[in-house]
């Protein structure tokens, strides 16, 4: 059995104020299974006229699952999709071979929290055609005191 092994993130710069504490990749552990990146964004109170603004950019042969905590996004993409994310929710975006797509906070001055795995797809699905889902109602469970 492998020894579980704390891997500590590093802060990457978004811009306007908006860090993510990135756990993957990082110098010991490039993935995880199939995990090439895990960001975690937050909780940020953004000052009045600030907020996120991730310009467009483009993805290609991986998955984006964005969980959100709090506040709200707006997601949009080159496949003509506008998305508002709201706590609770998923988006899961296929970049296959190639989308491109912009998050935005949808009011200035909210708070943010969020989570964004990225996933490399297997090599016969990484030139599939690219897809956006929003999963608003996400299954629920309970375990004595736990709950998610």
């Amino acid at each position: 059995m492998n020894p579980i092994v704390r891997i500590q993130p590093r802060s990457a710069d978004l811009g306007d104020g908006m860090l993510v504490r990135r756990t993957l990749p990082n110098r010991q552990q490039r993935m995880i299974g199939a995990w090439c990146f895990l960001d975690h964004a937050g909780p940020v109170d953004f000052d009045p006229g600030k907020g996120m603004h991730v310009g467009a950019h483009p993805h290609i042969g991986l998955q984006t699952f964005t969980w959100l905590i709090e506040g709200e996004v707006l997601h949009r993409d080159s496949l003509g999709n506008e998305q508002i994310i709201r706590p609770g929710q998923v988006n899961l975006m296929t970049a296959g071979h190639g989308i491109a797509h912009t998050e935005d906070s949808l009011r200035d001055g909210d708070r943010l929290h969020a989570a964004q795995l990225w996933i490399a797809l297997p090599p016969e699905h990484k030139d599939c055609p690219p897809a956006f889902d929003h999963y608003a109602e996400l299954l629920r469970w309970r375990e004595g005191a736990a709950q998610n």
